[in-house]
């Protein structure tokens, strides 16, 4: 392989989650739009491309989304319009080919029964066949996500059902792959998560008012205290009564948590399935250290995701921790530059090395993942020309080496370094001293023993993976 291997692909190494969602319901009528306003601007993280909120008043649904930030896309007059003592938010990331205003979420629908709002975190394996199947009944899509498949298959099964939360089941039974899901009637909240959980969804209250979100950092923002986890298979619905559950899709499936939720995307105060993202990372550093140590002065994280990582490296070796990089948060994402040069200068934008810091001291730097190699190979190279004698590299995962189809945008296996390279030549291609990788076998140690999915590490899908690559079109 050559050593100009970056140049051949867009993308930077950033990875990225699909959605968040978040969804507030007043038992005694308030406006509660903003309450949505602020989950989401604590989902931010999951999703930083489009965005929108759906509220209920009157029986009446009504919505505002755009591309951009939740401080970008809503004003103090937009959100103003938006009354209501029910709403449900979005926030979305996209890949490449399908980031416009059609795909953002809410989506809102009108039926012969009425009106419907779904949100959508996750992607389904089965998308393209269900919508060929449905385009062949006679229906016509106005977007290219496959939320919008399970919104035509809620609406369809509410024709004939009692009920929404009854619909959605329904149309449960029809959907295969990743999904924690919202789906807002004009006088209902269902929440539903897939049988396997892959991706998290929570429960909580603040005096009158449940809320439900894709992470617990989102209800301490609103100041809502946790109730509990929606169980993988589990359909809440929340009216004016209360919280009820239908439990029957649950333990059919042994659950596979993204475990890449723990490593990477979830916010460090989040806990997912009663285990702490921030003690899950401070225990992936100590393996790291057990496993592949090195002698060195200084650990250091790339912020954010490494940090927490490189001070459970620094707890266990007993080498000191210490901060190697400014971060400027007002930079773009590096992987949305179309040249390379370019992308190396966003890299350059968006860390800056702290050279009194790191000048004439051995360095190891723990990151979260490597991908295609770019970015991690130039801050590298950030690092040794601020005077870094040594720079050895721990990685808080193993390689990846499989793409996913369960909401994360894992590129194709030929876009994959790991795939390419050995570590020795991955070291070698970044200009590391050395490198090391999380065991998949220690992974377990990280969560607890709660099941997680780890398919792009190594290929054991819980789900057949589509026979058409579905990512790029049809995801949420």
């Amino acid at each position: 392989m050559s050593t100009d291997y970056h140049t051949e692909y867009i993308h930077g190494d950033a990875l990225h989650e699909e959605c968040g969602v978040f969804g507030a319901y007043s038992q005694s009528g308030e406006d509660i739009a903003s309450w949505v306003y602020y989950g989401l601007f604590s989902l931010q993280h999951r999703g930083q491309e489009s965005c929108g909120i759906a509220v209920s008043e009157n029986r009446d649904i009504r919505y505002y989304k755009d591309m951009g930030l939740v401080s970008e896309v809503f004003t103090p007059e937009n959100l103003d319009k938006l009354h209501g003592d029910i709403a449900i938010g979005h926030n979305r990331y996209s890949t490449a080919g399908s980031s416009v205003r059609s795909n953002a979420q809410p989506l809102v629908t009108k039926y012969v029964k009425g009106q419907l709002a779904i949100a959508h975190n996750g992607n389904l394996v089965n998308a393209v066949d269900l919508r060929e199947e449905l385009e062949k009944t006679g229906a016509i899509f106005q977007t290219t996500i496959d939320s919008e498949v399970i919104a035509y298959l809620v609406a369809r099964e509410r024709v004939r059902s009692k009920s929404v939360e009854e619909a959605v089941a329904k149309a449960m039974a029809y959907i295969k792959g990743a999904y924690s899901l919202l789906v807002m009637s004009p006088r209902k909240i269902v929440a539903a998560r897939d049988p396997f959980g892959f991706r998290p969804l929570v429960l909580g209250k603040r005096d009158d008012v449940f809320v439900v979100a894709s992470e617990t950092c989102a209800l301490d923002t609103v100041g809502a205290h946790f109730i509990r986890n929606v169980k993988p298979g589990e359909i809440i619905t929340i009216t004016e009564d209360g919280v009820k559950s239908n439990e029957q899709y649950c333990g059919l499936v042994t659950p596979r948590r993204c475990i890449f939720e723990y490593i990477y995307f979830a916010r460090p105060d989040s806990e997912i399935d009663g285990v702490s993202v921030f003690e899950s990372r401070i225990e992936a550093g100590r393996i790291l250290a057990k496993t592949h140590p090195a002698d060195a002065d200084m650990v250091v994280g790339v912020p954010e995701s490494g940090n927490a990582a490189a001070m459970g490296f620094a707890l266990e070796s007993g080498i000191p921790y210490g901060q190697a990089f400014v971060k400027n948060n007002y930079v773009g994402r590096t992987f949305i530059k179309p040249k390379q040069s370019a992308r190396e200068q966003s890299v350059k934008l968006k860390l800056n090395v702290l050279k009194e810091n790191v000048r004439g001291k051995r360095i190891i730097m723990v990151d979260d993942s490597i991908v295609r190699g770019t970015t991690s190979a130039n801050i590298v190279s950030m690092l040794r020309d601020a005077g870094a004698t040594e720079v050895h590299v721990r990685i808080s995962s193993p390689p990846f080496k499989y793409p996913c189809y369960f909401g994360t945008d894992i590129p194709d296996r030929d876009q994959l370094i790991a795939n390419h390279l050995i570590i020795d030549q991955i070291r070698d291609q970044m200009g590391a001293d050395s490198l090391g990788y999380l065991d998949c076998s220690r992974m377990d140690e990280m969560v607890g023993g709660l099941t997680y999915c780890d398919a792009c590490f190594t290929g054991d899908y819980p789900v057949a993976p589509p026979t058409r690559d579905i990512r790029g079109d049809f995801e949420a």
